[in-house]
């Protein structure tokens, strides 16, 4: 028996029980005066005076969690699930020294509240009204002979604008589109740092961007005219050089929030970026999260010379700290 269902059961038999068999509309009047200073009263008449039009199973008609509070608990399905074994989480303490045997380590942590009760950072702001970021540097990721270009270019954020591992950028590249006259479309990019940033400041973003060129395969000559807009632009960056953003976005491509869980993570070339955030934030940063995480990690990463590896140093220092 569901709990709704009881509750219509265990009223409809109280009034039955203290009135006359003919009387019983009179006395859930009386009864709804008699408790007229609870809510219940107004779920009772809501749910057709005793006899539930609620569908069962809800806990439309009285949910204990919110309206019998359990004690502060909050905890349901806990007592549902234990019945009688079930017992009362002990109140949690606060010390002013931890207690004997206690193992404290620094973490950083001003940036943990981002994604704290299920919240993300989003859309600080939007493509229509963009913000201004600064460049602070670019280098460039791959060696001579890998093709193409690959550069990690890092940028300092407006104040009170964040993100957390797995969301993206919106870049506006400068000018207007000679098709149709009007600012370029906004480009969304995998974002490359952790929340901190690479600087550990919490105010800046990496971006890891490859420049799109078109080769024409007559003459084996790249072609300005076909270059991609916002790419070449990032790619070609200097400190100092002012940058029009928006977001951030993305609520799915997230680390789990189980620490145990273990993470696969796979991808070629750029797509490596959101994943060097993830790796940071596990194995490099001291932060709780990587104290708590207890799962493996696998990065398997696509690339056609050697010489395209990407943030190869980075994770060769993984490896010989025993963190990866």
């Amino acid at each position: 028996m569901n709990l709704s269902t009881s509750w219509t059961i265990c009223i409809a038999a109280a009034i039955q029980l203290h009135s006359p068999t003919n009387a019983f509309v009179t006395n859930h009047i009386y009864l709804g005066r008699a408790i007229s200073t609870t809510s219940l009263e107004y779920a009772i008449k809501g749910a057709g005076a005793g006899i539930s039009i609620i569908p069962p199973g809800d806990l439309a008609l009285f949910d204990p969690n919110t309206d019998g509070k359990l004690q502060g608990t909050n905890n349901l399905m806990d007592r549902i699930s234990k019945g009688a074994s079930f017992t009362l989480a002990p109140p949690q303490i606060t010390v002013a020294t931890p207690p004997p045997g206690v193992d404290v380590q620094e973490a950083q942590h001003f940036l943990e509240h981002l994604d704290a009760n299920d919240e993300l950072p989003l859309n600080f702001a939007k493509p229509q009204a963009p913000v201004t970021a600064t460049v602070l540097g670019r280098t460039k990721l791959i060696t001579d002979d890998a093709p193409g270009d690959i550069e990690h270019v890092i940028m300092k954020l407006p104040d009170g604008m964040h993100y957390v591992e797995g969301q993206s950028l919106s870049v506006i590249p400068p000018g207007v589109d000679e098709k149709t006259g009007r600012n370029h479309k906004p480009r969304l990019y995998s974002i490359a740092s952790t929340r901190y940033g690479d600087l550990l400041d919490g105010n800046t973003i990496s971006l890891c961007v490859r420049r799109a060129e078109y080769v024409d395969p007559n003459t084996g000559e790249k072609d300005p005219s076909k270059q991609g807009v916002c790419s070449s632009f990032l790619c070609s960056v200097q400190p100092g050089d002012e940058v029009s953003v928006a977001g951030p976005v993305g609520k799915t491509m997230l680390l789990p929030k189980d620490p145990t869980n273990d993470v696969i993570m796979i991808a070629t070339g750029t797509g490596i970026a959101p994943f060097r955030g993830f790796m940071h934030r596990l194995f490099m940063e001291n932060t709780l999260a990587r104290h708590e995480f207890g799962g493996r990690a696998w990065l398997v990463l696509g690339v056609p010379v050697s010489g395209g590896l990407l943030y190869k140093e980075e994770f060769d220092c993984m490896l010989r700290n025993g963190e990866f």
